[in-house]
């Protein structure tokens, strides 16, 4: 009796240990198979979380989709950021006493000697002329700096930009005296590699470590692309506040060298008139005795055309703002396919305040698009801040009331 016992309990023994050897055969594989890099073109770094997005059409464009899943990798590369959240606040900022900049491990094991050598090779003659052209106005109203670093991977033909942080930005919020930063890269000439960080709430020195990856850029393109930097405070009640910008030409950038941390002070934002955003032609009145804002959107003309269909199908949102704030907002029927558009549709503004001193009235020219979100063309602000025929317009506005003026404006980059 006990010769069969002791053969089944071997018998189950051994049956146990080949489904758990063929388990673990069968999980060695998955991993293996998972662990290769998907064959993407963008790659978006958020805190040592690898976020790739899965529905990319076979046009082989960059961009980040924010609604793509964060995976988190089981093994990490050894230049790839380090997640640390017990060294941050609520914001995901880290404390005023920390004198390093947080990044990659390999960053701040650097010796400071090689980032100062390699900072002094970074800037451009170009750079150097236009931070020594700056006056003393700009000089006291200071906007910030934004800290960054570029990198070249030659084995993955991967162009890296990691956007470290920012100091001293100025608040937007008058109440709280803060702000909400966030900010928004672009890859110029082309502007078809548009990312964003998130935004961090409530502090004017954001820590974002927030790493872009482009993939399928040769290097010998690098020289002729310029970066993009635009610095804005989300406002959940009207328009994002836009802080400032910061323009890197990579023209005579050495990257070949390894990676190069940056610093910029954030300048104004500089709004181009453009001849190619077309024109416009409003007519407005200001009536006195009701203290309301007759506006009039006739016609725009020489609208450019749009990449995909050849033609625009343009319309126009009117926005009206007291004190900065936007109070009201209309906007025209869409016309199709055309880049001489006829609107001739009326809107009637009441004014919350006597007089206009504190009200501007902003035109955005937008082309409807129903499978994307819908863009801006160009722009056009009348106001008493206003400047050529914006600023000329609105004062014979204020100088005339109840009489109907109306005046072609060129449109400025949206």
């Amino acid at each position: 009796d006990e010769i069969p016992t002791v053969v089944g309990i071997f018998s189950a023994f051994g049956l146990v240990f080949s489904v758990s050897l063929f388990a673990w055969i069968c999980c060695q594989r998955k991993s293996s198979k998972s662990n290769k890099t998907p064959p993407y073109k963008f790659v978006h770094v958020l805190k040592g979380v690898d976020i790739y997005p899965e529905n990319l059409n076979s046009k082989k464009k960059f961009g980040a989709d924010d609604k793509s899943e964060a995976k988190n990798k089981s093994a990490m590369p050894k230049n790839s950021l380090h997640l640390d959240l017990e060294k941050r606040d609520l914001n995901g900022n880290f404390p005023k006493t920390a004198t390093k900049m947080q990044g990659s491990p390999d960053l701040e094991n650097s010796s400071p000697k090689h980032f100062s050598e390699r900072k002094k090779d970074s800037v451009s003659p170009d750079s150097l002329k236009s931070i020594a052209s700056l006056s003393s106005e700009d000089k006291q109203d200071k906007l910030g700096t934004l800290f960054f670093s570029l990198e070249y991977n030659f084995e993955k033909k991967a162009f890296v930009v990691n956007i470290k942080e920012a100091r001293g930005l100025p608040a937007m919020d008058e109440q709280s005296m803060t702000s909400d930063p966030y900010i928004k890269m672009t890859i110029l000439p082309e502007k078809k590699h548009k990312v964003k960080t998130r935004v961090l709430r409530k502090t004017l020195d954001p820590a974002f470590d927030e790493t872009f990856t482009f993939y399928g850029i040769p290097y010998s393109q690098i020289q002729d692309l310029t970066l993009h930097f635009m610095v804005l405070s989300f406002d959940r009640f009207s328009r994002d506040d836009v802080i400032g910008e910061v323009l890197i030409p990579l023209a005579g950038i050495e990257l070949s060298e390894g990676r190069l941390l940056m610093d910029r002070e954030i300048i104004k934002r500089n709004v181009r008139k453009s001849s190619g955003r077309g024109e416009l032609l409003v007519s407005l009145c200001y009536q006195s005795t009701t203290n309301t804002l007759t506006v009039v959107v006739l016609k725009a003309r020489h609208l450019p055309k749009s990449d995909v269909s050849g033609l625009s199908d343009p319309y126009v949102k009117v926005n009206l703002y007291h004190a900065k704030k936007r109070i009201s907002k209309k906007k025209t029927h869409v016309k199709k396919c055309t880049p001489n558009a006829v609107f001739n549709e009326l809107f009637v503004f009441d004014i919350p305040c006597e007089g206009l001193d504190d009200i501007s009235i902003e035109f955005l020219v937008l082309d409807s698009d129903r499978g994307s979100r819908n863009e801006v063309i160009g722009r056009l602000t009348l106001g008493s801040s206003a400047e050529g025929t914006g600023g000329e317009h609105w004062k014979e506005i204020c100088e005339y009331p109840r009489r109907q003026i109306a005046k072609w404006h060129m449109l400025c980059d949206g």
